[in-house]
């Protein structure tokens, strides 16, 4: 007898993306400069840069992951005639009603998005909310809820308003954790009601690598850094607490650029420095978000650097009242951790990179495809917390091209999601985890990240839109979307 494979009843199938990467109308609407809104644009093998101004008037430009090479007196800056991706990113926008209307095609249950603080408080610490961003969201809120799409809203999505990083250097001052519950709190009261899922920092660990994406920071010095995560940490917490206040059905998760590692070999220094490896970038920030402390390693590695973090009496306790009701994670590939780098290829990827893995394929832009990787993240992270996991983001980057015909045959990313997908069902019905959903990221294309790119597409949903800044914003279905529409329609059955 044929195994009829479908997910659990209420299972959630949706999309994700972000407003600084999918909005545009950076300046409409009352909205401020954000973090991301000084980020030009990169290239298939070149990461992004940052602008900036000198005293003098003179402009320069630095890379995200360089911020050392940043000048001291420099103030990030827009420079007139430069080309920002984000500024007009896919134009939703303009385009909302469009492109939820496509999501409900498809068969949307959530959608995961992001508000931006920046459109809520453009300074990031005004008196008062602008209320054109407030009433944007209602709209958005109110077109989803006319197709029964539940949203997931993501509070800060690589996007801290860019004035608090000219005050005081952004989350390397404790004055930015008021500033960011008042505005969750207005968001929060605001919809209450229309949205009851939330996750607090997009990737929060995403700091390990750098601090301006992830906290709008300059400084690369280790000691801010962690200073910057442990500010965020407690911020996350106050959410959680603020968020359960103001409406009990609220559940509120964080989230977590998951990058599972694999020893390069049985060589025992391979083995504890991978695992040393998923302590520092993965599990410390789950650790703290999850059960409410810093972990006794990392108390004990902050200890040997000499690093002293600045805290406050009744800290230990905010940690503690403010743990997530479940983990969002993205996963996109798998890495290799090697103690010795003698002879080894390093992989490209997001981030989290490593070495190469003989025994997997990569991605055009280099990221090693390993559907059961999916599986093994969802094993490690809930048998470590039993909590449940939400599969946030996962998906494909590929330069798309539209056929003859006018078609866009991109089976490749059909056959890169089916096998994370079967890996998924495998962790929820062979291993027993608690996945609540899954939400591809850049269910419609949109600017990258790391690259800022628009040729590096992920979604469903194709929008004309080259890394120039030319074209304009037409949306067209790929193949994609018939596939994932099936995907949904029968809970995961049909592949």
């Amino acid at each position: 007898m044929k195994t009829v494979r479908k997910f659990p009843e209420h299972f959630l199938w949706g999309g994700a993306t972000a407003a600084n990467q999918f909005e545009g109308a950076y300046q409409e609407g009352g909205k401020g400069l954000s973090c991301s809104d000084v980020l030009k644009a990169g290239g298939s093998s070149s990461l992004r840069s940052l602008t900036y101004c000198m005293p003098d008037g003179t402009v320069g430009e630095t890379g995200i992951f360089a911020m050392e090479q940043f000048p001291e007196e420099a103030v990030p800056h827009v420079i007139e005639g430069c080309y920002y991706p984000n500024h007009t990113g896919s134009d939703f926008y303009h385009h909302y009603k469009e492109d939820i209307a496509l999501f409900a095609e498809m068969g949307f249950q959530c959608y995961r998005m992001s508000i931006a603080w920046s459109r809520i408080y453009p300074n990031g610490d005004d008196q008062e909310p602008n209320e054109a961003g407030l009433a944007f969201y209602d709209s958005v809120f109110t077109e989803l809820e006319k197709y029964n799409i539940q949203p997931i809203v993501t509070l800060s999505h690589y996007e801290s308003p860019l004035n608090l990083t000219k005050k005081w250097d952004s989350w390397t001052d404790r004055r930015n954790i008021h500033c960011f519950i008042k505005y969750c709190r207005t968001v929060m009261e605001r919809y209450r009601g229309r949205v009851k899922y939330w996750l607090t920092f997009n990737e929060i660990n995403s700091i390990v690598y750098g601090g301006w994406l992830e906290a709008g920071v300059i400084s690369c010095k280790k000691s801010e850094l962690e200073q910057a995560a442990y500010h965020q940490f407690l911020a996350s917490a106050m959410a959680v607490k603020l968020a359960k206040e103001i409406d009990p059905e609220n559940m509120i998760g964080c989230m977590i650029a998951y990058t599972p590692a694999y020893p390069y070999s049985c060589k025992p220094y391979d083995t504890f420095g991978c695992l040393e490896y998923m302590n520092e970038s993965f599990f410390f920030f789950s650790d703290v978000m999850v059960r409410g402390y810093y972990p006794s390693r990392k108390r004990k590695k902050l200890k040997r650097k000499g690093i002293v973090l600045q805290r406050e009496k009744g800290d230990d306790e905010i940690l503690k009242q403010g743990i997530v009701d479940y983990i969002g994670i993205s996963y996109y590939m798998s890495s290799v951790y090697s103690s010795s780098n003698d002879g080894m290829e390093a992989a490209q990827g997001n981030m989290m990179a490593g070495y190469k893995n003989p025994y997997l394929q990569t991605s055009q832009w280099g990221w090693q495809i390993d559907p059961m990787g999916l599986r093994v993240a969802l094993n490690q992270l809930y048998d470590r917390y039993q909590k449940p996991i939400f599969v946030v983001e996962n998906g494909l980057g590929s330069s798309d091209q539209i056929e003859a015909d006018g078609t866009i045959q991109d089976d490749y990313r059909i056959a890169y999601l089916k096998a994370h997908i079967e890996q998924m069902y495998e962790a929820i019905n062979s291993d027993g985890v608690d996945v609540m959903g899954y939400t591809p990221w850049g269910c419609i294309d949109l600017v990258s990240a790391s690259t800022g790119q628009m040729s590096k597409r992920y979604g469903f949903v194709y929008v004309d839109r080259n890394d120039n800044g030319t074209g304009d914003f037409q949306r067209k279905k790929k193949k994609s979307f018939q596939w994932y529409r099936q995907v949904i329609l029968s809970n995961g059955e049909i592949l």
